[in-house]
């Protein structure tokens, strides 16, 4: 079986339905619920992961993927 890694892949659901390798981050969900703050500042540096999260909080809480396949189940 050949490893693949999301190197140049941004879309969550290409990086789970594709069958990618990565550090599953959302538990980052609830941190961004349980946040009280109007504004949410995540510093990362370069190719740390932070185009896939906001796209990860994209499929999560967009009524435009109401009715997709769940991303999210175990």
């Amino acid at each position: 079986m050949v490893t693949k890694y999301p190197d140049g892949v941004f879309d969550y659901k290409v990086l789970v339905t594709g069958g990618y390798h990565f550090v599953d981050k959302t538990m980052m969900i609830k941190d961004v619920c349980d946040s009280y703050g109007k504004v949410i500042l995540y510093t990362r540096p370069r190719r740390f992961g932070k185009s896939i999260n906001l796209s990860m909080l994209d499929y999560f809480f967009n009524i435009r993927y109401r009715g997709a396949p769940d991303l999210f189940g175990e």
